[in-house]
């Protein structure tokens, strides 16, 4: 093969002078399809969607600060600061059009990036993701459990059991991404990144609920797994694909889509599917597939 399965690499950066790095394919196309990872995940984790996506659109994948090879924020790692590198991603990138896609906490980073510039956004697609419309999302005992997680991954990033905790997802990946992401994925610095957006993040969610990111009327598909497992049992699952339903819903083109054979990892378990999805909001929402939420 030859090249990177991601593509090339680029260099974004940004006003203070720190730098994002991120992986581009096919950026002669149009639109650009942007990938925004979750929690303490980098771009690694997008490698068996972004280089389908990378067939038939400009597709690019990024590390947020502190996490793959972009270095730490030391300021803070907020929602909203987190969009602002978005969106300085996005101007680095041209003048789009752009198409979004967020997994499980990113979700909340691309509807604010959205929001703030909604005029050159034609599509979000919602993989999964932290919704405020999910109660149990924001109750007290899940911000506990969230620190509690947070202390705990840190403690194991520094043995050699949290590779092997995830060692499942990497096998799942292209090799040259699986090699990244080995590297990269599990080092200590990626874990204290994780816990700096954990201080703010519920908090900053649960206050989209009376002030939410305004998207008007850019197309919104929601992508629910549809199985339990990584800390979500039966009634959290469904708590979070209601209101999954319920973001897709504020659309005037939202869909809700349902992958079967996911839990949480849509991205790993089901690329075939949120592929689709991406392909038919380039389409401009044509060629519908994939099994719809009823």
């Amino acid at each position: 093969m030859n090249g990177h399965v991601q593509g090339r690499g680029r260099t974004t950066v940004l006003a203070d002078g720190r730098e994002l790095f991120a992986m581009e394919l096919s950026p002669d196309r149009t639109p650009t399809v942007v990938f925004e990872a979750g929690g303490a995940a980098n771009r690694s984790t997008w490698a068996l969607v972004q280089p389908a996506v990378g067939e038939f659109a400009h597709a690019v994948v990024y590390d947020r600060a502190g996490l793959g090879r972009s270095p730490r924020d030391p300021v803070s790692r907020t929602i909203r600061r987190m969009a602002d590198d978005l969106a300085a991603l996005l101007d680095d990138l041209g003048p789009g059009p752009f198409v979004l896609v967020g997994h499980s906490a990113g979700g909340a980073i691309i509807r604010q990036a959205a929001a703030d510039r909604p005029d050159r956004i034609t599509g979000l697609v919602l993989v999964d993701v932290s919704d405020e419309a999910s109660d149990l999302l924001l109750t007290s005992a899940a911000r506990a459990v969230e620190k509690v997680a947070g202390v705990v991954s840190l403690a194991l990033a520094h043995t050699p059991l949290m590779p092997r905790l995830y060692r499942w997802l990497g096998e799942a990946l292209p090799a040259q991404a699986r090699a990244d992401l080995e590297r990269e994925g599990f080092q200590p610095e990626v874990f204290r990144t994780l816990r700096a957006q954990s201080r703010t993040y519920l908090r900053e969610l649960a206050a989209f609920r009376e002030n939410p990111p305004e998207l008007g009327d850019i197309p919104v598909t929601a992508v629910s797994g549809v199985l339990t497992g990584s800390g979500m049992n039966e009634r959290i699952r469904a708590s979070a694909n209601a209101s999954h339903a319920h973001r897709a819903q504020q659309s005037p083109s939202g869909r809700h889509v349902l992958a079967r054979n996911s839990g949480h990892y849509v991205p790993i378990t089901d690329p075939e599917l949120v592929t689709a999805e991406i392909r038919r909001l380039v389409d401009g929402g044509r060629d519908v597939t994939g099994p719809t939420a009823p």
